[in-house]
């Protein structure tokens, strides 16, 4: 460390600005930005400047695990879909698939179709949400950009302000589809075990496969948008495919019979960072295979594959880390189940070497390609005749005992397990999201990424939003992944006079 790089580190020589802060071996950046939920990253340098460790810490805990505990199970998909009002959709249909296995009755053919419609339209929105205004702007506005410019205000700016009408129109139009079964496009009442609420009335189809067709284009066209401001772009691939953001690790996704991407239903399949089959099981297996480990610095629970083991957060084949959500889900499935999604699909293994991708900022193009996937779905079921049906739902006539339900949710495979009383009354309740599944390979991409980029204690506010970038690709949400009390929580109160100095403060640990 030369003379002046050395000064400025010891004099914390950081610009103050809202959500970084800086002492002489510490960097915070509190809050985290764009997801869902709330997060703190903590650097911490070595005299010479370079980073010693980064955590990425959870500090918000919520109950939804105890509080479903003694309330009728049937209540399950509206209680956790308030689990996050981003992706509540996921959550009830994960809880009603639950319940159809509680009560062991099969869905009615028409429920399961209308119930894949609704989720696929889910899933491109939620999609779209990402890809335009909570990831997007790392690049389509620049890594490095003022942070005041990376936000929606500044893809409309760069994508033009008919670009961003077409973004928000898409987004609200699809929700119409969500809205019409499930009375609302957030916390949705249309999933029941055996069924849905609602069937589609036949005057209604013409303009929901409208909606499907218009919703296709707009994925092709965000695929556009993607390879000419990403990928033409040789130091965004550069960054892409370097080694600040890439880590070997196994990976998890739901597939179909034909070991295709499928995100309603089908086996949870597992390759190893080589791209093999590890394991492929049914979601009543999933304690087979999945186990939880804490770290006293968060409350996220941290997966890992149990036959496995925990061995810290290190990659490998002899890790038990492993990655969900969409990057993970194109390595699990050997291809897409829709043409155009299959192409793009293989354009994305071509361009980045081949198969399984281990780069952590992949995950945005995989994510564009799983939205022409979603369209596509949303054709072929509106094109199914069965889907008019009226016969909606089989009404469930076993007593309830114990249920698992499975969907791929936005951001990864989500589980939900309920278990009940004889009276139908939840006595155990077990959730395992998207971004618990993920959470030790996000805490080793932001450390990796603050090792790679952070040198000599120079620091910037581009550099720590590219740390950001680490865990944003994968699109967690916080508030799903810290669902469970275990006992009190930790509390720090403080205390500032007129003057907006620091008075007093109190904590309970």
């Amino acid at each position: 460390m030369n003379a002046q790089t050395q000064a400025a580190f010891n004099q914390g020589n950081l610009r103050a600005n809202a959500g970084y802060e800086m002492n002489r071996r510490r960097f915070t950046v509190d809050p985290i930005t764009r997801l869902e939920g709330h997060g703190k990253i903590d650097i911490f340098l070595d005299p010479q400047g370079e980073v010693e460790r980064a955590y990425l810490q959870i500090p918000e805990v919520r109950g939804f695990e105890v509080f479903c505990c003694g309330r009728p199970v049937e209540e399950m998909p509206q209680i956790t879909s308030r689990i996050c009002g981003v992706c509540p959709t996921a959550h009830h249909m994960a809880a009603t698939k639950a319940l159809d296995d509680l009560y062991q009755v099969a869905c009615a053919p028409a429920g399961r179709l209308i119930r894949e419609l609704v989720y696929n339209a889910f899933t491109f929105e939620d999609h779209a949400l990402h890809v335009y205004i909570l990831g997007g702007p790392d690049f389509i506005v620049g890594p490095q950009a003022p942070a005041a410019e990376r936000n929606v205000a500044g893809v409309v700016h760069k994508v033009g302000v008919e670009t961003g009408k077409k973004v928000i129109s898409i987004r609200r139009r699809i929700r119409e589809i969500i809205s019409y079964f499930g009375g609302k496009a957030i916390h949705p009442v249309l999933g029941l075990p055996g069924g849905v609420s609602k069937g589609l009335n036949p005057s209604d189809l013409t303009r929901f496969k409208e909606l499907a067709l218009e919703a296709l284009e707009f994925a092709q066209f965000t695929l556009r948008v993607f390879k000419d401001i990403v990928l033409a772009n040789p130091d965004y691939v550069k960054l892409i495919t370097g080694g600040a953001y890439t880590h070997k690790t196994y990976y998890m996704g739901l597939v179909d019979g034909n070991n295709r991407v499928n995100f309603y239903d089908g086996l949870i399949r597992v390759v190893d960072s080589e791209g093999n089959e590890y394991a492929k099981f049914p979601v009543q297996k999933y304690l087979d295979y999945v186990a939880e480990h804490v770290e006293p610095w968060s409350y996220v629970k941290f997966c890992y594959l149990k036959p496995v083991g925990w061995k810290g957060f290190v990659e490998g084949k002899d890790s038990g880390v492993y990655a969900v959500a969409p990057m993970a889900r194109l390595n699990a499935a050997e291809g897409m189940a829709t043409p155009q999604a299959q192409k793009a699909g293989e354009e994305y293994f071509q361009t980045l070497g081949g198969k399984p991708v281990h780069h952590t900022l992949a995950n945005h193009w995989a994510r564009v390609v799983e939205m022409i996937y979603a369209a596509e779905r949303m054709v072929e079921l509106l094109n199914d005749p069965g889907i008019l049906s009226p016969d909606i739902r089989v009404l469930p006539t076993r007593k309830p005992t114990v249920g698992f339900g499975v969907v791929e949710a936005p951001r990864g495979t989500l589980f939900h397990h309920y278990e009940t009383d004889e009276r139908g009354l939840v006595t155990q309740a077990n959730l395992i999201v998207a971004t618990q599944n993920n959470c030790a390979r996000i805490a080793m991409s932001v450390d990796k990424a603050a090792k790679s980029l952070i040198h000599q204690g120079v620091v910037d506010e581009g550099l720590l939003n590219m740390v950001e970038m680490a865990f944003r690709a994968y699109d967690p949400c916080f508030g799903c992944a810290t669902h469970s009390l275990p006992g009190h929580t930790p509390l720090a109160v403080h205390i500032y006079d007129s003057d907006k100095q620091l008075y007093r403060r109190l904590i309970r640990d």
